[in-house]
């Protein structure tokens, strides 16, 4: 017996429509019976699928399209073990906020709770890492769904982040009724948060114009406002710290820019302006034991943005490209209060570190292994990438290395979470979003190994990425911890594995480099290949026994109070002393 044949207004045909009007261009996923019927829907409607090895893939493919296309990212996962592949993957754009529709089946409704193959409750499961969670098993029911599903994905009246939906597989093969394929449903249009309020507008600029060591910090939520954030940053002269979330939104030529200070900015700032961007532990979740007694000023399109461990003295609930524009139109012709002095003083200090970090780059000595270190590897990136590369950066310690590295216009990383892996499956979707930029995933080799046959993907689909993989042949990070805290190392050597060869049968150009006069030519040969649509990986064996800022930071260890061992110290003294 022959299934039956999916009609032009089946379930999944409404479904693939659905998204096509939405302007979804590309689907990851990895096959299954019970989503065929979408599956070869999104086929007819032309609708490119990315088929992965992994489901977990998928879901971060669909989070690196979201996040750097500004529009929704679209997983499609079979039932079962195919969803439970996939949680790591949906818990990570949750935790980024990142807009991304995550489908799936299940058994036929007569087969359900009768312990039908993969038959599982789905929406149990991941309902704590979505927006909306649910299981739509009549077909008049999809149209609806998928659009209140799509807006709360894209933050519609809360915050932004993944949703998920699942659809007997007897749902998807039966017509939904013309009738309720209203149109509205289909639209693309999405709600926009609300603009500011006058009387909020004015108490903005009154804290800015009054403030002597203005610093702005900016995440996700700002990704639409870089050119106000510039203009103001230059009116009010104060310093400007980007993170993961929104790196390359100001230039680091905007005299503002002061990332090699971090530290010391975040201490003497008496005015913190967050726009959408968390207090998490990144920023010391807000702590006066690090921040002092300086005022604060959020701006969110999402209220989660705005009142997480510091409600600040002002919260501006609205668009944050609009709370901008407003407060350059309504600002006085009176200079504001900012002292010059001490924010020339913070860009002259962070132009003198990066240039010192630059140079050491170039040269830094190797281990006592004869191995090279992973910042010779990062130079040599530096001085090959053009300026507009997009740098996926993955790892525990190699991570913190590339994250200061390496500089770049757009940037991604594992985010908050920690949930290292992502490289290549971000590689893969950003360079399908920005085909004409050079994308190099700079990833430790623990990190690549969690998604290492993703390899294969970027070769079937001819994505050309560059995969720097800096091979330490251990959990570097960790073996650290354990010399210092407990003297003895267990678990956390790995092999010092040909990582070049694997990608040689898979199809990519590979090369291992042993030496740091190598690296030059290598990469030109890696580049190349890039240009010629096939992509590359440079197994870069580096000595373990570098240090890195992260794990001289006592992040490793994971202290009691705050993320960092000096913000540790610095909060138990301020709990002590303050009433």
């Amino acid at each position: 017996m022959t299934p039956p044949p999916i009609t032009e207004q089946s379930g999944a045909a409404v479904i693939a429509r659905f998204l096509k009007q939405r302007g979804v261009r590309r689907v990851y996923g990895l096959c299954g019976g019970h989503i065929m019927p979408i599956w070869m829907r999104l086929d007819a409607e032309g609708i490119r699928i990315i088929d992965v090895r992994d489901e977990r893939a998928a879901v971060y493919m669909a989070h690196a399209e979201a996040q750097l296309s500004g529009s929704l990212g679209v997983a499609l996962v079979t039932a079962g073990p195919g969803v439970t592949n996939a949680m790591t993957g949906i818990a990570n754009a949750h935790v980024a906020r990142a807009p991304v529709l995550v489908l799936s089946g299940l058994p036929p409704t007569a087969q359900e709770n009768r312990g039908a193959l993969q038959d599982i409750v789905h929406t149990d499961l991941v309902r704590g890492i979505t927006r909306y969670a649910r299981t739509v098993r009549h077909p008049a029911l999809i149209p609806q769904e998928l659009a209140e599903a799509t807006a709360r994905a894209q933050g519609e009246g809360g915050e932004a982040g993944p949703v998920y939906l699942d659809f007997p597989v007897d749902t998807l093969r039966t017509e939904v009724p013309r009738a309720v394929q209203l149109p509205e449903l289909f639209d693309s249009r999405v709600s926009l948060p609300p603009p500011p309020h006058p009387a909020q507008v004015q108490s903005a600029i009154d804290l800015l114009w009054t403030a002597r060591r203005p610093l702005f910090i900016t995440g996700r939520g700002a990704q639409g406002c870089g050119p106000e954030l510039a203009t103001l940053l230059t009116r009010l002269g104060a310093a400007y710290l980007d993170t993961g979330e929104s790196r390359g939104l100001v230039a680091d030529e905007h005299p503002s820019v002061v990332a090699a200070m971090r530290g010391t900015v975040m201490g003497q700032a008496d005015l913190v302006v967050t726009i959408g961007r968390r207090l998490d532990f990144q920023l010391a979740y807000g702590s006066p034991a690090v921040f002092g007694d300086a005022k604060f000023l959020r701006i969110a399109d999402c209220a989660a943005e705005l009142r997480d461990n510091r409600r600040g003295d002002l919260g501006m609930l609205c668009d944050p490209a609009l709370a901008l524009q407003a407060i350059l139109a309504a600002a006085p012709v009176r200079a504001p209060f900012t002292d010059l002095n001490w924010a020339k003083d913070l860009r002259e200090q962070h132009l003198k570190r990066s240039e010192k970090l630059s140079s050491s780059m170039r040269v830094a000595p190797a281990g006592s292994d004869g191995r090279m270190h992973p910042n010779r590897v990062l130079a040599a990136l530096r001085e090959a990438l053009p300026a507009d590369a997009i740098v996926v950066a993955d790892g525990g310690d190699f991570l913190s290395f590339a994250r200061v590295g390496l500089p770049a216009t757009t940037y991604l990383d594992p985010g908050s979470l920690g949930c290292i892996g992502i490289g290549t499956a971000f590689g893969i979707a950003a360079s399908l979003v920005h085909p004409q930029r050079t994308v190099v995933v700079a990833t430790g080799d623990g990190a690549f190994g969690f998604n290492a046959m993703e390899i294969d993907t970027a070769v079937r689909h001819r994505v050309p990425i560059l995969i720097m993989v800096a091979n330490n042949g251990s959990w570097a990070i960790e073996v650290r911890d354990q010399q210092e805290t407990h003297g003895k190392v267990i678990g956390t050597h790995l092999q010092f594995a040909d990582h070049a060869a694997m990608a040689r049968a898979f199809g990519l150009h590979g090369e291992r480099v042993e030496q740091a006069d190598q690296l030059p030519s290598a990469i030109a040969r890696a580049l190349a290949e890039l240009a010629k649509g096939r992509p590359a990986l440079l197994d870069v064996v580096v000595t373990p026994e570098a240090a890195s800022s992260d794990a001289k930071s006592g992040l490793a260890w994971v202290p009691d109070l705050q993320p960092l061992g000096a913000w540790d110290e610095a909060e138990r003294k301020w709990r002590a002393t303050s009433f």
